[in-house]
């Protein structure tokens, strides 16, 4: 097969070709696939020609990836998503309006070193500037903090595409606070919110985001709008270690208003009540627009509810559970597993990596959800004892 059959290519037609033709698979084409048919659950009227340009975007990021036979494993141990699939696809839900697509790819995924991965990053990310017609000097500003001579951490730079059928898709990127040791993250991270204007903002941070100190509350990425955003952000995540539910209320009070028991509400459903989330983080992103530079304009709280639901029909269920509180299309989520796998949700467990809930000062609520592409594995539904080691190790993949 070849990049062009991407759009033929399905998961239940997977199951009717040959084994021969199976191995011949590129990531290109499974992923390409994928976002086609995400754009048409998520009801953009024409997924052939809406997902078009992005699709050849995707491929673009992904370089030689794209080209890649499945067969041949994971170009690197990507920390996009558990089984180092480099891609990753979501949507994020408004109550009211069309859910939006969303797609995150590490470009520098063939390298063989750190410092390679975020020179290939840079590059596809300055192609993909000159194609779309937008700047990366948000970017070039903290270079120098992000892309020192050696990096240190899992990663040097993730790309996502906001995909809207109105407008060109808005990019972000995403870069690591730990590139020079994990205990200067916290410098690092001080230094690049003054840059941006936000140097103001750091206490706060580190006083209500960081109580336990930078080991138990990690910060793991920091993250840029580029191009044509009606506001822009600046994002900082910080991932909370062994932490509960009402220990996540006090982070989301830095925003503004009455929703942070609706913050611990939500972590306890996605979650099937924890009492401590203990096997991975739960993880917040503070956002900061120009609108305030002393406080965040948005909280968003992760749950990774891979690792605390035995299977993804459990995940979906509490998923749902999560749209219908908040007035959102939850049949859009069917439709969206749909298509992007064929398999049962009960054999499995990660296809449904992550959901959140996103509050601001200046938009309604969103709940996002995050999809793995299962590329390389599907991981088997968790033992009815608990998680075991495995969990924990994935703890220290995405952290250490």
């Amino acid at each position: 097969m070849t990049l062009s059959n991407t759009r033929r290519l399905t998961s239940s037609a997977m199951k009717t070709i040959s084994a021969e033709a199976v191995d011949e698979v590129t990531l290109g084409e499974l992923v390409g696939g994928q976002l086609r048919r995400v754009c048409g659950a998520a009801g953009f009227a024409d997924p052939d020609g809406d997902c078009e340009l992005p699709l050849l975007d995707l491929l673009d990021l992904l370089g030689p990836a794209a080209r890649r036979p499945l067969r041949a494993g994971p170009p690197s141990p990507s920390f996009v998503c558990d089984d180092h699939s480099p891609v990753e696809f979501s949507l994020a839900f408004t109550a009211g309006s069309p859910a939006t697509v969303r797609v995150l790819a590490e470009p520098g995924c063939t390298a063989g070193t750190l410092e390679e991965n975020g020179r290939q990053g840079l590059r596809a990310l300055q192609a993909l500037a000159t194609r779309r017609d937008f700047s990366t000097e948000p970017l070039r500003r903290v270079a120098d903090l992000f892309f020192p001579a050696a990096i240190h951490g899992s990663f040097a730079l993730w790309c996502a595409m906001d995909l809207c059928q109105d407008r060109p898709p808005g990019i972000k990127v995403y870069v690591n606070p730990q590139a020079h040791g994990r205990e200067r993250a916290p410098q690092v991270t001080q230094e690049a919110m003054g840059r941006f204007g936000f140097g103001r903002a750091w206490p706060a941070v580190r006083e209500h985001a960081m109580p336990r100190g930078p080991e138990r509350d990690e910060i793991l990425f920091f993250a840029l709008d580029l191009g044509r955003w009606d506001t822009p952000r600046v994002k900082v995540y910080v991932a909370h270690h062994d932490v509960t539910a009402a220990e996540i209320r006090a982070v989301s009070r830095l925003l503004p208003g009455d929703g942070a028991e609706r913050t611990a509400e939500f972590c306890r459903v996605a979650g099937g009540d924890q009492g401590r989330f203990a096997h991975r983080p739960l993880v917040s992103c503070l956002s900061y627009t120009e609108r305030d530079t002393e406080r965040p304009s948005g909280h968003t709280v992760h749950v990774p509810v891979r690792a605390y639901a035995r299977d993804d029909r459990v995940a979906r269920d509490r998923t749902e559970a999560l749209l219908r509180r908040h007035d959102m299309d939850a049949a859009v989520l069917d439709r969206a597993l749909a298509a992007m796998t064929s398999r049962r949700l009960s054999e499995g467990v990660g296809l449904i990596a992550y959901t959140s809930l996103v509050r601001s000062t200046w938009q309604p609520p969103r709940v996002n959800v995050y999809f793995s592409p299962e590329a390389y594995q599907v991981h088997p539904p968790w033992p009815a004892g608990g998680r075991g080691a495995d969990a924990v190790a994935g703890v220290r993949r995405v952290t250490g």
